[in-house]
C-alpha cells in the first residue's frame, strides 16, 4: 500500500496549495471552534474549491450533531469523516447517516492504549493514532505532541 499522508488543520489558500503541493493524499479541514484552526463554513467553502481531485478532504469533529456534519460536508464537499471523543455506536451512526467513511481518533500515551482501537472495528473506516494530553487540556488532539 503506498503512503498516504493527511496535513490537517489547514485555513489558509497558502497552507493548503503547500500540502498539496508535497503530496498530501488528504488535507484536513477541522470544525471545532476552540481550536485556533478551525474554519468556518465560508472558508471551507472556498478552500475546498481549490482542491484537486486526488486529494482527499477530512472534515475533523470533536462529538459532532449531525446538523453540523450535514452543513460541513454541504460547504467543503467533504469525502472523509474524522471524530474525536466520540464512541464506536455513535461512529457507525454517523457514517451511516452521512453515507462517508468514518475515521475514530484514539489518544495514545502508552502500548495499553492501542487496545481501545478494537471497540471500533466494524464502526469505523479508519483508526487515527493521536498524542493523549493531559486531562486539563483545552482542546482533544492535534497539538503537535509525540507518542513512542
Amino acid at each position: 500500500m503506498p503512503v498516504q499522508v493527511k496535513i490537517c488543520g489547514l485555513s489558509t489558500p497558502e497552507a493548503l496549495d503547500a500540502a498539496i503541493a508535497n503530496c498530501a493524499s488528504h488535507i484536513g479541514f477541522v470544525f471545532f471552534p476552540p481550536s485556533p484552526r478551525s474554519v468556518s463554513f465560508d472558508m471551507v467553502r472556498g478552500l475546498a474549491g481549490r482542491v484537486p481531485g486526488y486529494v482527499q478532504k477530512v472534515g475533523v469533529f470533536v462529538e459532532p450533531c449531525n446538523a453540523l456534519l450535514e452543513q460541513a460536508i454541504a460547504a467543503g464537499q467533504l469525502d472523509i469523516i474524522q471524530v474525536h471523543k466520540t464512541p464506536a455506536n455513535r461512529v457507525a451512526a454517523i457514517a451511516a447517516h452521512v453515507s462517508r467513511p468514518c475515521w475514530a481518533a484514539i489518544p495514545v500515551k502508552t502500548r495499553g492504549d492501542l487496545a481501545a482501537a478494537a471497540a471500533y472495528r466494524g464502526a469505523a473506516e479508519g483508526i487515527l493514532y493521536d498524542a493523549k494530553l493531559p486531562d486539563d487540556a483545552d482542546l482533544p488532539g492535534g497539538m503537535g505532541l509525540r507518542f513512542d
